[in-house]
């Protein structure tokens, strides 16, 4: 026997002479101390606010510019990583950039809402050509068969009916109610009856063409303006425009909206379009 083990070991005496007496001895689980809660809730707080701002997004449509692909009251989650310039650290995400045909968020072209964030569907994309007739796209001299779009029709609702200046863009100028800055740099991107879109920009219009203020009324969306697009509706409460327009500017409106879908919760809720694919 070795001159360690003659001796013996204090602690591993103490552990047998514990055991005997009182049974196993059973290792409690250490208790976090308040530091150490306070520092996992920030570490997830900074994880989440990454995500949200970074990679998604949550946005509430607020107006009918793009029935019927998206609804007032349509909750979306917007993919803000595909359309984002591509990183080295991260060489496994798919990047691309805007086509024609997706649905885009982006911040309206205009210096004075420069943090107005808008959704319409892209329709051409740097060089194209571009004209309406009737409401009808031509792009690069093709006539485009849009299903999602609205046409004008005869009504006595004047947003609905036909309206030269904006069912046959550009060929009479810009629509009533377009900016100034737009109506003036128009003609020097109109060639031959098209609309020419310039290098590193995009032109953009709602679904609901009669009852959407879009590229017709202030011009092209730069580049650096699209911040993603939406993937799906993760939820649909049906509302209004004005009801969606007074949240904006009431904080009792806000309070108001907030009770209200507390009690309408489950009634009006547009189930059918929970995780639906945007399109």
């Amino acid at each position: 026997m070795s001159e360690h083990q003659q001796a013996g070991s204090p602690e591993i005496d103490q552990v047998a002479t514990d055991s005997a007496a009182n049974g196993p001895r059973v290792l409690k689980p250490a208790t976090e101390t308040p530091l150490e809660s306070l520092s996992s809730i920030c570490a997830v707080l900074a994880v989440g606010l990454f995500v949200m701002t970074f990679i998604f997004q949550n946005f509430v449509i607020p107006s009918g510019s793009m029935e019927k692909t998206l609804l007032i009251g349509d909750h979306v989650l917007v993919d803000r990583i595909t359309f984002a310039p591509s990183a080295r650290w991260a060489p496994l995400v798919r990047y691309r950039e805007p086509q024609r045909g997706d649905v885009i968020v982006f911040y309206k072209p205009n210096p004075e809402t420069p943090d107005l964030i808008l959704v319409k569907r892209l329709i051409g994309v740097p060089g194209d050509r571009i004209h309406l007739v009737h409401g009808v796209v031509y792009l690069n001299g093709v006539a485009q068969n849009e299903r999602y779009a609205a046409m004008p029709e005869s009504s006595s609702d004047p947003e609905d009916a036909y309206s030269p200046a904006r069912d046959d863009f550009p060929a009479d100028g810009t629509p009533l109610g377009s900016f100034e800055v737009w109506s003036q740099a128009l003609p020097s991107h109109v060639e031959n009856g098209d609309l020419i879109v310039p290098h590193g920009s995009f032109f953009a219009m709602g679904d609901n063409r009669e009852h959407s203020a879009d590229g017709r009324f202030w011009g092209f969306v730069p580049r650096e303006n699209i911040l993603g697009r939406p993937m799906f509706n993760y939820w649909s409460f049906e509302t209004t425009a004005p009801q969606m327009d007074a949240q904006q500017e009431s904080l009792g409106a806000r309070v108001g909206a907030f009770f209200t879908t507390a009690v309408h919760l489950v009634d009006k809720t547009r189930w059918s379009r929970t995780f639906h694919l945007v399109r």
